[in-house]
């Protein structure tokens, strides 16, 4: 571990050296993971996808308040010829022309219990006939109406929006944390995505120089005759091995830096170097405890209700509009017609209105019960597959639990391995210089000192990677030992 960061702190020394001239900024993982769930593109499509469920709800909630509404038509003008009916009772055409104004101010409430909707509404109308000598003026009020319109045995869509809604915007605001930690784990990928080609880099870069002096030693030797001709090309062989890695690493790590800016949204040419995380914390997850935090917070667990509610809804429909129904419509009011506007609101006379209207089916040949019988199938279908969702589900939080707490003894193991092989081939590397060992040893050496490093980078990788996928599956912060949360009232 202590090598490792030596290692690093050297060839970060070496890479602000090499960009002295250019603005170089540092990130830590923790600065690019909050960058990322600020700025990245996809966290900008959660924000957008939580909003359009946040006024979603909100106009589920509006539904429920009382609506006032105003209509008017400032005139309509009918200059035509039309067929109207004479005192005596016969039928001709006639030319006329007339005016229409009217104005509606109306109050309704939707009563979510039963599905039905009280109403209350006022308005004026005015008829104005034009003649060729005069102008016919005629009023119809109606200072106040009050009606019910109630729908009986009908399927109540209120009913089910009222346990839907709650249950989908909860989701919702629970995705959304999801997302973010969806993108903890892309903006993790990609830190350690450049970390490791920019240290790959440097990496490639000393071995280069180090195959160099080797290779220059190995022709001074060869002159003298004290090493065969075969490690001599081995030697220039390694050399041109380490230019041609060099050669690709720096091309990787170009790819790595331009994903790394296009997702953090980042611009400008400023140099950018990558601080590896130097602690972790000391976690052991509880499986159990893990797969109680999952149900409580995640998502998905929202969505199987909610999709367990709108299956028993369909079937609710279908069964509704395959039998008897009844529809109730009453109404009370005022109401005055006369040709001066102060006499239409005098001496109002009574209005009512009741319809009450029925449908019963009589013959459909099986339609009616074969959408009740998908009804029901459907709803079936979607209690065996959320059944075994909830398998899955705690399955897999299971399995995460397990992979993660054996990732800090691997990470352990990695890092003494990468401290013994660069040990390891400094002593080789020496003992070569003075003659003691032939070049097959050195090259066992050499690769088993790049491949412990980058194995150690792997192993720190697959670390936070697991820590994040921890968060996400259970939407809870061990470290801080509490639920993750947003402030919503912010978005």
């Amino acid at each position: 571990m202590k090598s490792f960061h030596l290692i690093i702190g050297i060839l970060f020394i070496f890479h602000i050296n090499t960009f002295a001239a250019q603005p170089v900024k540092h990130f830590t993982l923790e600065e690019v993971i909050k960058k990322a769930r600020e700025d990245s593109p996809d966290a900008m499509a959660a924000r957008h996808r939580y909003r359009g469920s946040y006024w979603q709800y909100r106009s589920f909630q509006a539904g429920y308040l009382p609506h006032l509404t105003f209509d008017a038509t400032l005139p309509s003008l009918d200059r035509s010829i039309s067929a109207i009916t004479l005192p005596d009772g016969s039928d001709a055409f006639i030319q006329r022309s007339l005016a229409t104004s009217s104005s509606n101010l109306s109050v309704t409430q939707t009563i979510g219990l039963t599905g039905g909707q009280i109403f209350v509404n006022s308005g004026l109308q005015r008829i104005d006939l034009i003649k060729d000598d005069e102008i016919v003026t005629s009023y119809l009020s109606t200072p106040v109406n009050i009606g019910l319109q109630q729908p009986i045995f009908a399927y109540n869509p209120y009913r089910w929006e009222r346990k839907i809604e709650p249950v989908r915007y909860q989701e919702a605001r629970q995705r959304y944390i999801e997302n973010l930690e969806d993108i903890s784990l892309r903006a993790t990928s990609l830190f350690f995505d450049l970390l490791m080609a920019q240290i790959n880099v440097e990496i490639n870069k000393t071995d280069l120089n180090n195959n160099d002096t080797l290779y220059q030693i190995a022709k001074g030797r060869y002159a003298l005759g004290r090493i065969a001709e075969n490690e001599l090309l081995q030697m220039e062989l390694n050399y041109l091995n380490s230019l041609s890695a060099l050669e690709q690493s720096e091309i990787n790590r170009e790819a790595a830096l331009f994903r790394f800016r296009s997702y953090l949204g980042m611009e400008g040419d400023e140099e950018i170097v990558l601080v590896p995380p130097k602690d972790i914390p000391d976690l052991k997850v509880n499986p159990q405890e893990a797969l109680e935090y999952a149900k409580s917070n995640r998502p998905d667990l929202l969505a199987f209700d909610r999709q367990k509610i709108e299956a028993e809804s369909e079937v609710h429909r279908a069964r509704a509009d395959s039998r008897f129904n009844a529809n109730l419509y009453a109404l009370y009011g005022l109401t005055q017609s006369a040709d001066e506007f102060s006499d239409a609101y005098s001496s109002p006379l009574d209005r009512q209105q009741l319809v009450f209207g029925i449908r019963i089916p009589i013959v459909d040949w099986g339609v009616s019960k074969g959408k009740v019988k998908m009804a029901e199938s459907n709803r079936e279908l979607v209690n065996t597959n959320v059944q075994q969702a909830l398998t899955d589900f705690e399955y897999e939080i299971y399995l995460r639990v397990l992979e993660f707490n054996r990732l800090e003894n691997q990470l352990e193991i990695a890092a003494k391995a990468d401290t013994i092989a660069n040990k390891r081939y400094e002593v080789t590397r020496q003992r070569f210089l003075i003659g003691n060992i032939g070049i097959l040893d050195l090259n066992i050496a050499w690769q088993e000192k790049d491949r412990a490093t980058q194995n150690y980078l792997m192993a720190l990788y697959n670390y936070w990677r697991g820590f994040y996928e921890i968060r996400k599956l259970t939407l809870y912060d061990f470290t801080e030992e509490q639920s993750i949360y947003v402030r919503f009232e912010e978005l």
